[in-house]
């Protein structure tokens, strides 16, 4: 699985995102849980929960990045790829290649399929 990003947002339209129904739950929580210490970053992942397509577990694709799957991804300009496998923030170890999916880049590649672009802000 692999998605391009961009460091700067631009504006223009969002790639699609798709999420289980079971996860949906765990980042409905953890949105909540966070609102007090870190409201944008909250608000960011309720925000991409909201514009979600909410599927069964048996209905997500392969290939879209979800909890405990890895993804790779390519930053512009520099081209540079990493890979990462999403996992919760009490289980992220960023030098074992375990991003916390309540991280910037967490929430910007979480539902995305193989092969989606996007432009974000760092």
């Amino acid at each position: 699985m692999s998605a391009q990003s961009e460091t700067r947002r631009i504006g223009g339209r969002k790639p699609r995102v798709v999420i289980s129904a079971a996860s949906l739950e765990r980042f409905e929580g953890l949105a909540e849980d966070a609102m007090a210490r870190q409201p944008d970053l909250a608000k960011r992942l309720i925000d991409e929960l909201a514009r979600a397509r909410i599927v069964s577990d048996a209905k997500l694709p392969d290939n879209v990045v979800a909890m405990g799957r890895p993804a790779t991804y390519r930053e512009e300009p520099t081209a540079q790829e990493k890979t990462v496998t999403a996992v919760s923030p009490e289980e992220a170890d960023i030098a074992q290649g375990r991003m916390s999916v309540f991280t910037p880049i967490g929430i910007a590649l979480l539902g995305l399929a193989e092969g989606a672009s996007f432009q974000w802000e760092a």
